[in-house]
Protein backbone atom coordinates (compact mmCIF):
# COMPACT_ATOMS: atom_id res chain seq x y z
CA UNK A 1 0.00 0.00 0.00
CA UNK A 2 1.30 3.45 -0.86
CA UNK A 3 -1.37 5.36 1.04
CA UNK A 4 -4.98 5.15 2.12
CA UNK A 5 -7.30 7.99 3.07
CA UNK A 6 -10.46 7.39 5.12
CA UNK A 7 -13.12 10.06 5.29
CA UNK A 8 -14.19 11.55 8.60
CA UNK A 9 -16.89 13.90 9.82
CA UNK A 10 -15.18 14.50 13.17
CA UNK A 11 -11.42 14.97 12.96
CA UNK A 12 -10.87 15.12 16.73
CA UNK A 13 -12.76 11.84 17.26
CA UNK A 14 -10.89 10.16 14.38
CA UNK A 15 -7.53 11.21 15.83
CA UNK A 16 -8.56 9.94 19.28
CA UNK A 17 -9.46 6.59 17.66
CA UNK A 18 -6.40 6.10 15.42
CA UNK A 19 -3.63 7.59 17.62
CA UNK A 20 -3.74 4.79 20.25
CA UNK A 21 -4.01 2.08 17.59
CA UNK A 22 -0.99 3.30 15.64
CA UNK A 23 0.92 4.01 18.87
CA UNK A 24 0.99 0.23 19.47
CA UNK A 25 3.38 0.06 16.51
CA UNK A 26 5.39 3.17 17.29
CA UNK A 27 3.63 5.12 14.54
CA UNK A 28 2.82 8.71 15.42
CA UNK A 29 1.17 11.49 13.48
CA UNK A 30 3.44 12.77 10.76
CA UNK A 31 1.48 15.87 9.80
CA UNK A 32 -1.81 17.60 10.27
CA UNK A 33 -3.42 20.16 7.99
CA UNK A 34 -6.71 22.00 8.28
CA UNK A 35 -8.65 19.00 6.93
CA UNK A 36 -6.26 16.00 6.98
CA UNK A 37 -4.21 14.10 9.55
CA UNK A 38 -1.42 11.73 8.44
CA UNK A 39 0.40 8.79 10.03
CA UNK A 40 3.46 7.33 8.28
CA UNK A 41 4.36 3.66 8.47
CA UNK A 42 7.21 1.79 6.80
CA UNK A 43 6.63 2.61 3.14
CA UNK A 44 3.02 3.78 3.43
CA UNK A 45 0.87 6.61 4.68
CA UNK A 46 -2.58 6.54 6.26
CA UNK A 47 -4.72 9.63 6.62
CA UNK A 48 -8.16 10.71 7.73
CA UNK A 49 -9.68 13.60 5.84
CA UNK A 50 -12.71 15.78 5.74
CA UNK A 51 -13.97 15.40 2.13
CA UNK A 52 -12.68 17.94 -0.39
CA UNK A 53 -16.18 18.53 -1.79
CA UNK A 54 -17.57 19.64 1.57
CA UNK A 55 -20.15 16.83 1.64
CA UNK A 56 -20.46 14.36 4.55
CA UNK A 57 -17.90 11.57 4.61
CA UNK A 58 -19.39 8.13 4.01
CA UNK A 59 -17.89 4.67 3.94
CA UNK A 60 -17.91 2.47 0.85
CA UNK A 61 -19.97 -0.71 1.02
CA UNK A 62 -17.43 -3.44 0.36
CA UNK A 63 -14.46 -1.12 0.91
CA UNK A 64 -12.07 -2.23 3.65
CA UNK A 65 -8.72 -1.06 5.01
CA UNK A 66 -6.38 -3.93 5.94
CA UNK A 67 -3.42 -3.71 8.31
CA UNK A 68 -0.92 -6.52 8.88
CA UNK A 69 -0.23 -6.25 12.60
CA UNK A 70 2.32 -9.05 12.75
CA UNK A 71 1.00 -11.79 15.04
CA UNK A 72 -2.32 -13.27 16.24
CA UNK A 73 -1.88 -11.88 19.76
CA UNK A 74 -1.52 -8.40 18.22
CA UNK A 75 -4.72 -8.95 16.21
CA UNK A 76 -6.53 -9.78 19.46
CA UNK A 77 -5.05 -6.77 21.29
CA UNK A 78 -5.68 -4.21 18.54
CA UNK A 79 -9.23 -5.49 17.97
CA UNK A 80 -9.96 -5.13 21.70
CA UNK A 81 -8.39 -1.64 21.75
CA UNK A 82 -10.46 -0.52 18.74
CA UNK A 83 -13.63 -1.66 20.52
CA UNK A 84 -12.60 0.17 23.71
CA UNK A 85 -12.11 3.32 21.61
CA UNK A 86 -15.70 3.11 20.34
CA UNK A 87 -15.26 1.02 17.21
CA UNK A 88 -17.94 -1.52 16.27
CA UNK A 89 -17.20 -5.22 16.08
CA UNK A 90 -17.50 -6.58 12.53
CA UNK A 91 -15.87 -9.95 13.20
CA UNK A 92 -14.21 -11.52 16.21
CA UNK A 93 -10.54 -12.52 15.93
CA UNK A 94 -10.07 -15.92 14.32
CA UNK A 95 -8.54 -17.93 11.51
CA UNK A 96 -9.98 -17.06 8.09
CA UNK A 97 -8.31 -18.85 5.23
CA UNK A 98 -4.57 -18.23 5.43
CA UNK A 99 -4.91 -15.27 7.81
CA UNK A 100 -5.76 -14.78 11.46
CA UNK A 101 -7.88 -11.63 11.37
CA UNK A 102 -10.47 -9.46 13.09
CA UNK A 103 -12.74 -6.69 11.82
CA UNK A 104 -14.04 -3.39 13.19
CA UNK A 105 -15.70 -0.24 11.94
CA UNK A 106 -14.18 3.05 13.01
CA UNK A 107 -16.22 5.97 14.34
CA UNK A 108 -17.18 7.02 10.79
CA UNK A 109 -18.16 3.50 9.70
CA UNK A 110 -14.98 2.69 7.74
CA UNK A 111 -14.32 -1.07 7.86
CA UNK A 112 -10.87 -2.12 9.09
CA UNK A 113 -9.22 -5.54 9.12
CA UNK A 114 -6.32 -6.37 11.44
CA UNK A 115 -4.53 -9.53 10.32
CA UNK A 116 -1.46 -11.66 10.85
Amino acid sequence: MNYFVAGTNDMAAAIAFYDPIFARFGIVQAAQTERMTYWLGDGYAFAVAEPFDGQRATYGNGTMIGFNVGAPDQVDAIHALALELGGLNEGQPGQRGPFYSAYVRDLDGNKICFSA
